[in-house]
């Protein structure tokens, strides 16, 4: 589990305190700051899965940050006005989300493209045809646009 706190309102930044050993995973350019025993690593996962990442609007390379030698902190920012939401991803709890979407993860967490199946959706719904898709399990940091409302819906009832 992750130690986290959202600051910044709505320029927000997600503050994350590793133990050590702990690894999260963000794209390219998310990374805000760290404490100097954050070991980051690079590297694409295989080309199917950069290729994939690429065509969903993300850098096909992705890093990987781990504390070493104790406790680290590490902060990733939005890259726009709005809102951080963390999600628990699980099996039969995974996430679909516009491109760019991600911001950071528990390295356990999959980030893969998502193609949207329905014509007039890709066409004419504003976020295109090609898509995020979050699976595996853990944490994982989503960055939206503006505010983000939360509502509880009775059985049955949809929005």
């Amino acid at each position: 589990m992750i130690n986290y706190t959202i600051e910044g309102g709505n320029l927000p930044v997600v503050i994350c305190n590793l133990k050590e050993g702990q690894t999260l995973c963000s794209e390219s350019g998310s990374m805000s700051w760290m404490s100097p025993n954050m070991e980051m690593e690079t590297n694409a996962g295989g080309f199917g899965k950069a290729l994939g990442r690429m065509f969903s609007g993300e850098s096909i390379f992705q890093n990987f940050y781990t504390a070493k030698g104790g406790e680290g902190m590490i902060a990733f920012a939005s890259s726009f006005p709005g809102s951080i939401v963390p999600f628990e991803i699980a099996p039969g709890k995974e996430l679909i989300v516009q491109k760019s979407g991600f911001l950071a993860s528990e390295k356990t967490v999959e980030l893969s493209v998502h193609i949207q199946k329905k014509l007039g959706a890709g066409f004419f719904g504003g976020e295109g045809f090609i898509m995020q898709k979050l699976s595996g399990y853990g944490v994982a940091f989503v960055e939206f646009d503006g505010a983000v409302m939360e509502y509880d819906l009775a059985p049955g009832q949809s929005m």
